[in-house]
């Protein structure tokens, strides 16, 4: 039973990278996966509940190797160099063609949507512990929603995935442009005690004043 519900799960991956959200129907992913299509309905009981299953295991298998990765980044950029390396295995696996189908098929469609949200979070979850761990000490961190900066991070480099599709070159311009966003909070936490009180005065009052 547990073979049949797993290839089940790998056909509707495959039928999404191959034919899009729109022809992952009961008949291709069963077709796909090699199984008779009544298993689907067995199993899951319908063809969103199999998009759903789909979705989130193959989101946990990808984050839980990303996840073990984070341990050994202590700053900004390291962390962004992983993004870029998950990223680059994402779209040779083809999961940033599966991404991209699934949120279009959010749009219109509530239960993709939060089969869809709920993948997401697994992949905000790990970025926002780390982020909180590598900007503990920094003169900024206490003015940093660290929440938001993870959705914010997350939020960015799907967007660049999908925009890489149409125009790699200026994906590639925007990811170097983060690059140097994180060297900028380098040279910020390598100040020295005098010139970091200064800063946090000064982003208090900032802050204070909008």
């Amino acid at each position: 039973m547990g073979d049949t519900r797993q290839r089940l799960i790998d056909g509707t991956i495959e039928t999404i990278r191959t034919h899009g959200i729109v022809g992952a129907s009961a008949r291709t992913i069963a077709a796909t996966a090699g199984v008779n299509q009544a298993l689907v309905f067995y199993h899951f009981g319908s063809v969103h509940e199999l998009l759903k299953a789909a979705c989130l295991a193959a989101t946990e298998a990808s984050v839980a190797r990303f996840a073990e990765q984070l341990d050994d980044v202590t700053d900004l950029r390291q962390l962004l160099a992983l993004g870029r390396a998950v990223h680059a295995e994402q779209r040779a696996q083809g999961n940033v063609m599966v991404l991209a189908q699934m949120l279009a098929g959010a749009q219109t469609d509530p239960n993709v949507a939060e089969a869809t949200a709920t993948a997401l979070r697994l992949w905000i979850a790990p970025v926002e512990t780390v982020l909180a761990r590598v900007l503990a000490d920094s003169p900024v961190a206490e003015l940093i929603d660290t929440a938001g900066l993870a959705r914010a991070v997350s939020a960015g480099f799907i967007g660049l995935e999908l925009y890489e599709g149409v125009a790699p070159d200026d994906a590639e311009a925007a990811l170097d442009a983060l690059d140097r966003m994180a060297v900028l909070v380098e040279v910020v936490d390598d100040l020295g005690p005098v010139a970091r009180r200064a800063l946090r005065g000064k982003l208090r009052r900032t802050a204070t004043n909008r």
